[in-house]
């Protein structure tokens, strides 16, 4: 029992704080101001396009503006190029098992991206993220619409990122984020870990095909979680902190979309609309709030922001909505988990999360 306590004091352990304040409103701005564009224009369908492009912000949060700049030069490539993948698969009816093949082969070679140019948070989690909830709705508007609202709500959040730099304005040329190349042991631990991507999204995603989910781009998500620890520990963290964050976060789903008195929804009515974007804006601040400190509270504001805006492309009943998250997002954890303990990763560390 004793060697247990450690691991349990991580799992409730809040980080160090690192100027989280000043990063959320960034990503809250970048999040905001094209989704209420799109919101006045009439347009609320489109808003997950423009969020998606936005999560470029969370990149490069402590960086200088120069290395941020590409920093999120690099992670826009990430989310734009998942949404526009995902919005082509919406667009030619392409699901299923051509959903599953197609994520798991990105999501390797977006591992392999990931780990040559040093993204932060680790991971391609987010691109493929963008890809299977785009894949997984009716496309709104002609194909290009969506793409064009993503790059530039991306174009945007680079905006704000470097909007900083305007203040002191010093460049230093040459200046480089300091990745080290892919090359030797380096370059195979990179393969096996793209290798690891490839294992858990498919299986997650198959398991979420065969049994007749309507979401199984989630559990594919789930499965991706966990491989963006530096090490065994950390993996099962991320992966714990995955389910009980989304578990939690799902009843604010339910308190928000489900009929009862006090949703907020009944409380004002004729602007539903509104009231979802709104709070859309308001759970990125605070997702972006504890994203550094601890993976499970973010979740809380995180798992609320995917369904929300998912509700304003394409609403779905909130309980079917609500019960299928809580099950992919299981599976999908555990297929990671199970996937980092069975294939070791070898070879030089990775940095944390």
């Amino acid at each position: 029992m004793q060697s247990l306590l450690p691991h349990l004091r991580v799992l409730h352990r809040l980080g160090p704080a690192d100027r989280d304040r000043v990063s959320a409103l960034r990503v809250a701005v970048s999040v905001a101001v094209p989704s209420l564009c799109l919101l006045a224009a009439g347009h609320p369908e489109l808003i997950i396009y423009a969020v998606f492009g936005a999560l470029t912000g969370m990149y490069g949060r402590s960086e200088p503006h120069q290395l941020r700049l590409r920093h999120q030069l690099q992670a826009a490539l990430v989310l734009v190029g998942g949404l526009g993948v995902g919005v082509m698969l919406s667009v030619t009816g392409l699901h299923s098992w051509s959903l599953v093949a197609v994520e798991s082969v990105l999501a390797a070679a977006g591992s392999l991206y990931a780990d040559r140019v040093g993204l932060k948070p680790n991971g391609p989690f987010f691109g493929i993220l963008a890809l299977g909830a785009c894949a997984s709705i009716p496309t709104p508007t002609p194909w290009p619409v969506p793409l064009l609202v993503g790059a530039a709500s991306a174009a945007f959040s680079i905006a704000v990122g470097f909007g900083g730099w305007i203040r002191g304005r010093a460049w230093e040329p040459g200046a480089n984020r300091g990745m080290p190349p892919l090359r030797g042991l380096r370059r195979r631990a990179a393969g096996v870990h793209a290798a690891r991507y490839l294992a858990a999204v498919a299986t997650a995603g198959s398991i979420g095909v065969v049994s007749g989910s309507g979401h199984p781009h989630w559990a594919m998500a789930a499965a991706a979680v966990p491989l963006a620890g530096a090490d065994l520990p950390s993996s099962v963290y991320r992966g714990l902190h995955r389910i009980v964050g989304t578990l939690l976060g799902l009843g604010v789903v339910a308190a928000v979309l489900l009929p009862w008195a006090w949703s907020p929804l009944r409380v004002f009515p004729g602007h539903e609309t509104a009231v979802l974007a709104v709070l859309v804006i308001v759970l990125q601040f605070t997702t972006e709030l504890f994203m550094a400190r601890h993976y499970g509270l973010a979740m809380v504001s995180f798992t609320p922001v995917i369904l929300l805006m998912t509700q304003l492309a394409f609403p779905a009943d909130p309980h079917v909505l609500v019960a299928e998250r809580a099950v992919e997002t299981l599976v999908g954890a555990c297929v990671g988990i199970a996937v980092v303990v069975l294939v070791r990763q070898r070879g030089p560390g990775r940095p944390a999360a």
